[in-house]
């Protein structure tokens, strides 16, 4: 039987070959959406399609790095063409950020393409494992959060 503290350093492993793999597959995404875009710019494009607009406050917020930081990252998506930048109806002073519709069509692709290639490299797993596994994974990310 194998013991807690061997199961633990067996998760360890895992999480740092999936950690590994997610990093690859940030940058292939990120490049997928444009050739140019930078992974950690990628993160926040698909972190903005789904809670923009905002300000670029709430993402100082969410990323946990500082405003100079994302003033560039967001600098960045805006050369690209995949950030717009609208007044805050509630004080005009500020500025919300939401991806562009060419953005969230770029992004919309990239996820379909990878969804299908999960799909093919995952054939062999039953829709039940499948979700079995999401579950775990979501208790899992839901106890480090606490």
């Amino acid at each position: 039987m194998t013991s807690r503290a061997d199961s633990l350093r067996h998760l360890e492993r895992e999480v740092g070959v999936l950690i590994r793999r997610i990093k690859k597959v940030i940058g292939e995404r990120a490049r997928a959406v444009h050739e140019d875009l930078q992974p950690a710019s990628y993160l926040m494009l698909s972190w903005l399609v789904d809670e923009g607009p905002v300000r670029a406050s709430a993402m100082v917020e969410r990323f946990s790095i500082d405003k100079g930081a994302i003033s560039r990252q967001l600098q960045h998506l805006d050369d690209l063409g995949l950030v717009i930048r609208t007044p805050d109806p509630d004080d005009g002073r500020a500025t919300l950020v939401s991806a562009s519709d060419d953005a969230r069509h770029r992004l919309a692709d990239v996820a379909e393409h990878r969804r299908k290639w999960l799909d093919e490299q995952l054939g062999d797993w039953t829709a039940e494992e499948l979700e079995n596994f999401a579950t775990t994974l979501e208790k899992y990310n839901r106890s480090l959060n606490a």
